[in-house]
C-alpha cells in the first residue's frame, strides 16, 4: 500500500483555482495498457465489442450516491463500520456494489487523522463508489501538490484543518483503490441513513473537503 504522510498546505474547492481541467498530456500507463487489454480481448473472442461498450456504461452510469450510502451505513451501524475497514471490498458488496478484480482499502478520518487519495500515476479512481472522477482530480496539478504540499491543497479546497492534524495521502494504484470515511458530524445523532446521506459529498469521500452538517 503507497501511503504518503505529509504536514504542508495547498488550496482547493468549487471552482479550484488556478486547476486545469484536463491534462493536455498523453496517456498514462495504466490507460494505455487499459485499452490495449480491451483490444486484445475483443481481437480474441473473449468479449464482444457491445459487451465492453456496456459495461463502460455501467461504470460511467454510477454516482456518489452508491459511496454516501455506504458512509451514512457506517455512521448508524457500529458493526458493519467493523467490517468496512477490514475489508472494503466485501462490506460494499454487502449493499449491492461490486468492486471487481479491485481491492478496496477504506481509511477513517478521526479528530487526529485526516485522509486523501491521490493518483499520482494516472487516475485510479473507486468509480463503482463516485461515479467518474472529477477533471482536477485527473490533472498534474492535482496529483503532484497534493503529495508535496497535501495542507495547502486542502485550503484551496476550503478545508482547513487544525495544526495537530496529520494528514495522510494515499497513492492509488491500478488494483487498489481508496475510500475515505469521513467524520459524521455533530449535531446529527438524530438523523436517518438515508437523511445522512445527503450529507456527504463525493469530494468528502476522496478527502479534500468535509462533510456538509445538519
Amino acid at each position: 500500500m503507497s501511503e504518503h504522510t505529509h504536514d504542508h498546505g495547498h488550496d482547493h474547492d468549487h471552482p479550484h483555482p488556478n486547476q486545469p481541467d484536463i491534462d493536455s498530456e498523453p496517456m498514462g500507463y495504466y490507460q494505455l495498457m487499459g485499452s490495449a487489454l480491451g483490444e486484445l480481448l475483443i481481437e480474441k473472442g473473449v468479449i464482444t465489442a457491445d459487451e465492453l461498450r456496456a459495461a463502460i456504461e455501467n461504470v460511467d452510469s454510477r454516482s456518489p450516491e452508491g459511496g454516501a450510502k455506504v458512509v451514512a451505513k457506517a455512521w448508524t451501524d457500529p458493526e458493519y463500520k467493523a467490517r468496512l475497514l477490514e475489508n472494503g471490498t466485501a462490506a460494499v458488496d454487502e449493499l449491492g456494489i461490486d468492486m471487481p478484480a479491485t481491492h478496496l482499502v477504506v481509511v477513517e478520518n478521526t479528530d487526529k487523522v485526516h485522509n486523501v487519495i491521490v493518483c499520482t500515476l494516472c487516475s485510479c479512481y473507486p468509480r463503482m463508489l463516485l461515479g467518474l472522477p472529477p477533471d482536477w482530480y485527473k490533472a498534474h496539478a492535482y496529483r503532484s501538490r497534493v503529495v508535496r504540499e497535501p495542507r495547502a491543497v486542502l485550503k484551496e479546497f476550503g478545508t482547513e484543518l487544525a495544526d495537530d492534524v496529520e494528514i495522510r495521502v494515499h497513492d492509488s494504484t491500478a488494483d487498489m483503490r481508496y475510500l475515505v470515511l469521513p467524520r459524521r458530524p455533530d449535531g446529527t445523532e438524530g438523523m436517518s441513513e438515508e437523511e445522512l446521506v445527503e450529507l456527504v459529498s463525493r469530494d468528502c469521500m476522496i478527502g479534500v473537503t468535509l462533510p456538509r452538517s445538519s
